[in-house]
């Protein structure tokens, strides 16, 4: 059936304004309904729609554009002045200054400000909203919440080569930046094209890093200078000293010459407390620890070489792959070595015998982290090839306490800075470990998944509830900890001095008893030996001259019946040779005989 109705409308009234108006409904058609068409449908029951406030829309398009955050500089200089007077000449603007000080409108407007800076200033002396109360008082014990981590920021190597995150300083003053440190440690295998940039990072903006510092070969180590957050000190790849200052600019404004520097990459920098702020030192795996003066860096101060002989042979040394100094010591220093042996030195020594204080060997391979607790200085954590070790000065023979030994390799650690029974630890397979030892011994409080390539390196902030972790491929990830993991506990102090003091007293009767019980063995070897050897001589000597000479006869004896019975067969042999020449002529005689016999016949 087709339905057509067909509009007609002349061509004069196209265009034409339309009138609406109200008139009586038509029919124009009506379709009865068929009993045939009926059978084709079913009916359902019941039926379900779904309604929503909104209206419905069959396609949704939104356009966003790409917002790009860039960060300025400003610089304020001083104005104010008129043309005539030269801001930078003094008596010019001493003399400009008595001028307007005369004036009686300046005194007016100093009064009427005056009025609203001291209101302003009694309104701030009222109530400080940023005061901190009770600041004396012991921390109080936060709610029993579980241990949590969460990301707060990623930051990226913006190089197309990507490189590893090999070490991360925060900024001292307010800790809003982050300086990156980015190199390949695969020796011989640094990529085609690599940059050997670094970069200072906000922690705002991760799209761009805040400034690029520069250098001539990959940084593997870089620190922030305690003093002053402008100059920051590096240890480069090809073993020289690198020092740069914000204020003028990426490139590096002091470095050491090649002569007087390392022989290997420097894994290890630290800042010296020292009255002007400039002095460092720094180790390399060329077994060496130099002193640095950052005013005449192009050769160091002071050398110490890393062998345990104490005989300053380098060919003898131990390469060092971390550092470790602590303020409240200054005159000790301890050294992390690739050959898993924490030595001790003291810088003030006089001999080179005397430099070497004491080692701490546990580890089976490099000690990647060395660090003193900020709470107690006596004890200090090593991290170093499948276990994190927490040592005593007093105990040196082994670790009071260890982890267990992990399926991966552990890469860094570091104590918290605010509790002194937590510390964190990095492993390869991208896993951030943060041990609560007096919570728990055996495993983690929290092991947290960062990434999916190996972490390389770890650093904490201050207030212990950021943790930056590098990775192998350069991402630095941002970690926020829960605030049990960052806030003192109640009592936590005498807990963890309590176990360090019990686990140390442990140990040394574990040593007084494996001591002792050296020193038995020894004497009795010694006594066995010392038995024997005043025994042999209580021997009968005519014993042994008796046996030695029976010995001495049986062989000479033994000689001659083997010479006789040598004697008898060629004897023999040549009788039996003889008998058989006898022979063979008789034979031919009768050979003879015969034939003259038969000739006749």
């Amino acid at each position: 059936m087709e339905i057509v109705y067909v509009y007609v409308k002349k061509r004069s009234e196209f265009g034409k304004q339309c009138n609406f108006s109200d008139r009586q409904a038509e029919l124009n058609i009506d379709i009865q309904p068929s009993p045939e068409l009926a059978e084709l449908f079913v009916e359902r029951n019941p039926v379900d729609t779904g309604t929503q406030c909104s209206a419905s829309m069959s396609e949704h398009e939104a356009i966003s554009f790409w917002f790009e955050m860039e960060t300025r500089g400003v610089n304020h200089v001083e104005g104010g002045w008129p043309k005539d007077v030269n801001p930078l000449e003094l008596e010019q603007t001493i003399r400009f200054r008595k001028k307007v000080e005369k004036d009686e409108n300046y005194i007016n407007a100093v009064m009427q400000l005056g009025s609203i800076m001291e209101h302003c200033i009694k309104q701030n002396n009222a109530i400080d909203i940023y005061e901190q109360y009770f600041n004396d008082t012991e921390a109080v014990e936060v709610t029993e919440e579980a241990p949590s981590a969460k990301t707060i920021n990623v930051f990226r190597d913006p190089q197309e080569v990507k490189r590893t995150a090999t070490h991360l300083s925060w900024h001292p003053d307010d800790h809003r930046k982050l300086a990156i440190a980015y190199s390949c440690l695969d020796f011989q295998r640094a990529p085609m094209g690599m940059s050997n940039d670094s970069y200072i990072w906000d922690l705002e903006n991760p799209n761009k890093p805040e400034i690029a510092l520069r250098s001539s070969s990959p940084l593997i180590t870089l620190e922030y200078n305690p003093k002053d957050s402008h100059v920051l000190l590096g240890g480069c790849y090809n073993g020289q000293i690198a020092c740069w200052d914000t204020r003028k600019g990426s490139l590096v404004a002091e470095l050491s010459t090649v002569e007087f520097s390392h022989r290997d990459p420097v894994y290890g920098t630290i800042w010296l407390q020292s009255k002007t702020g400039t002095e460092c030192f720094s180790a390399s795996t060329d077994g060496q620890v130099m002193w640095w003066d950052i005013r005449k860096i192009s050769e160091p101060t002071e050398v110490v070489v890393m062998d345990i002989t104490r005989k300053e042979q380098l060919e003898n040394a131990l390469g060092a792959i971390s550092l470790e100094f602590e303020p409240t010591l200054p005159t000790k220093f301890m050294v992390g070595t690739e050959q898993g042996i924490v030595i001790s030195c003291n810088r003030k020594a006089k001999t080179a015998a005397e430099k070497i204080v004491c080692t701490f060997s546990g580890h089976h391979g490099p000690i990647y982290a060395l660090q003193r607790n900020p709470f107690y200085p006596k004890n200090f954590l090593t991290v170093g090839d499948w276990t994190a070790r927490v040592w005593s000065e007093d105990s040196r023979e082994s670790s009071i306490m260890w982890t267990k030994y992990h399926m991966a390799y552990l890469t860094d650690g570091a104590w918290s800075p605010t509790r002194p029974a937590v510390f964190f630890t990095t492993k390869m397979d991208g896993t951030l470990d943060i041990w609560d030892i007096v919570f728990k011994q055996c495993d983690p409080a929290l092991s947290l998944k960062v990434c999916d390539e190996a972490l390389f390196c770890l650093r904490v902030q201050d207030n212990g509830s950021l943790i930056a972790c590098g990775s192998q491929l350069g991402t630095t990830t941002l970690l926020e900890v829960s605030s049990g993991l960052s806030t003192l506990q109640r009592n936590e102090k005498n807990s963890a001095s309590a176990m360090f003091e019990r686990e140390t007293r442990r140990e040394k009767i574990l040593e007084a008893r494996h001591r002792e019980m050296r020193l038995k063995e020894k004497g009795r070897a010694e006594g066995k030996d010392d038995d024997q050897r005043y025994e042999e001589p209580a021997v009968d000597l005519q014993e042994l001259v008796a046996k030695a000479e029976e010995e001495f006869f049986d062989v000479i004896f033994s000689e001659l019946r083997k010479k006789e019975v040598d004697a008898v067969k060629k004897s023999k042999l040549k009788q039996k040779q003889a008998v058989d020449t006898d022979q063979e002529p008789e034979e031919e005689d009768t050979g003879q005989e015969e034939g003259e016999e038969e000739t006749p016949a």
